[in-house]
């Protein structure tokens, strides 16, 4: 359980990012929402996250994670209306899908630039308040394309594989702390992303998929939440893959 315990979600307007911010609460904790763009779906995320537990706190915070300087507003304004941060999730991240020789360097400078960079300045922020409390979990939601790479998405695996390395250079970093960094690497599941996929590509999908399925967006949530818990406070730069078992 994470009852008194406050988290960062980005990306949480929707799919996973959604998924998380409703687990987290559902478990007791308060969470602030990150988003880019999009005011409607952080704002359903917050609706639906106060009717799970009304007495939750849960506010969204808009913020281009890819920009140093927003991050470092945004964090110092969520530290000033939460006091402290216990957990940070970063979820924020987008595709430019395409073969290498049609990636443009704006496709590919801008997938790093979230996916990745990103994630480096949420953690930058964090990093000194997590030090003084001598306590913290972060969760980076990486991919199975970061392990095993995807034809068309020379960038999203680029960044995603980045993230693992940052996720274990962070744990090493903080783990004398009690801080504890490790990734998350999702394979087909069903969000957004994938409902615009075609069907003979989902078909294909499920064919190398030993479970024959894709996974829900709540069970990445669920676990993200025993990350964030006390209970896997021995758990620290690993990358877990829930995948259907894709990748053994």
């Amino acid at each position: 359980m994470l009852n008194q315990k406050t988290a960062i979600v980005t990306g949480g307007g929707r799919g996973i990012g959604r998924a998380i911010v409703l687990e987290f609460v559902r478990q007791g904790a308060d969470v602030a929402v990150i988003f880019a763009s999009n005011q409607t779906a952080a704002d359903e995320t917050v609706s639906e996250a106060k009717q799970l537990r009304p007495e939750a706190v849960v506010r969204c915070y808009r913020c281009d994670v890819a920009d140093m300087a927003e991050t470092k507003t945004t964090v110092g304004q969520i530290l000033e209306d939460f006091t402290a941060v216990d957990i940070l999730v970063n979820n924020a991240g987008i595709s430019r899908d395409g073969l290498l020789m049609q990636i443009t360097e704006q496709d590919f400078d801008q997938v790093v630039d979230i996916n990745l960079k990103g994630a480096f300045n949420m953690i930058k922020q964090l990093y000194q308040p997590f030090l003084r409390q001598r306590k913290g979990r972060i969760i980076n939601i990486s991919s199975v394309a970061g392990i095993a790479g995807n034809a068309g998405q020379a960038n999203y695996a680029a960044a995603k594989a980045g993230l693992i390395g940052l996720s274990k250079t962070v744990a090493k970093e903080l783990a004398s702390r009690g801080i504890t960094c490790n990734a998350i690497a999702p394979g087909f599941i069903e969000t957004d992303m994938t409902e615009v996929l075609s069907e003979k590509i989902k078909t294909a999908a499920l064919a190398e998929i030993p479970l024959k399925r894709m996974g829900q967006a709540g069970e990445v949530a669920q676990l993200a939440a025993y990350l964030a818990s006390d209970a896997a406070a021995y758990i620290t730069g690993q990358v877990i893959r829930i995948d259907g078992g894709l990748f053994m």
